[in-house]
């Protein structure tokens, strides 16, 4: 084919046509002619040795081989300017804004530490500080309206930094389940009444890890239905339609009295730190990630 490599304008032109689908759109948003367009375009076509684009007078589509040609480059584009967009942060030192988040009250004091010594160190940097629900907290990082999350462990393919906070598991119930008499029960009670689930949108690891699908003994725990937040699944537990291991410090935040907390004397603790999307590791989100963890140090 020649000369493989593309330049810069030959990959924006491409990829942004490939996007709008129409010649005078993409001229507009490149700020050039629809000539300088169609010369680069038929350029491409020319190195690649097939058409890119079936166009007419009225419509622009892409062929299979230019259908192929934008989903391959398009990550490797994005990633480049990710790079660049961290080098050039790194050089600028820590500035500009963070957006952090936290998901469930009982995590904010924990955040709000590393905020206080973060902007200590990094006075130039402004932090914004919102709170995300369960079904919109994996989207918030992946569509950049948060840099980094306070959340529990694990949450899949996500970066993560060294755990925060650490407490042991107990299992919310109907104040008059019978279970609530109970001073502790075994993971393999889970197996002898519906589990109260969470969002569809929710991490599968973190769901596999909080309502397993089976017991220790490989028992099947049976389902129940599913909330939106925190709230909404206790209250489902409140009102009799399943039970749900939740964390210990939801006995401080969420008391209730139609919920009783029986501890979970055979589960591994569940722990919590900060998370974010591994192409958003700018210079800021370390620094952050650093003063969390000297913050919760003590």
């Amino acid at each position: 084919m020649g000369r493989d490599v593309l330049e810069r304008h030959e990959l924006e032109t491409f990829l942004t046509l490939a996007e709008e689908l129409h010649f005078g759109r993409t001229a507009a948003r490149l700020r050039v002619t629809t000539g300088r367009i169609s010369h680069v375009v038929k350029k491409l076509e020319r190195r690649v040795g097939a058409p890119l684009f079936a166009r007419t007078s009225r419509v622009v589509q892409l062929t299979p081989i230019g259908r192929q040609l934008a989903t391959d480059l398009a990550p490797l584009v994005a990633g480049i300017d990710d790079a660049v967009r961290r080098a050039v942060e790194a050089g600028r030192g820590v500035t500009g804004r963070l957006r952090v988040a936290f998901l469930g009250e009982w995590t904010a004091p924990t955040l709000l530490k590393a905020v206080a010594l973060f902007s200590q160190r990094h006075p130039e940097c402004q932090v914004e500080v919102r709170e995300v629900q369960l079904f919109n907290s994996r989207q918030s990082l992946l569509d950049g309206s948060v840099d980094v999350l306070m959340a529990a462990y694990p949450f899949d393919g996500m970066a993560c930094g060294p755990a925060l906070l650490e407490e042991r598991r107990l299992l919310a119930v109907a104040a008059g389940h019978p279970l609530a008499r109970e001073e502790s029960v075994r993971l393999e009670t889970l197996g002898d009444h519906p589990v109260v689930q969470y969002p569809a949108v929710t991490s599968a690891e973190f769901k596999r890890d909080r309502t397993p699908e089976h017991t220790p003994s490989g028992r099947p725990v049976p389902k129940g239905p599913a909330g939106n937040t925190f709230s909404e699944m206790l209250t489902l537990v409140a009102m009799g339609r399943g039970v749900l291991p939740v964390g210990e410090h939801t006995r401080r935040y969420y008391p209730r009295p139609d919920v009783a907390y029986v501890p979970i004397r055979d589960a591994p603790p569940i722990r919590r730190g900060l998370i974010w999307r591994e192409s958003n590791a700018t210079a800021r989100v370390h620094e952050f990630v650093r003063a969390a963890t000297d913050a919760n140090a003590a």
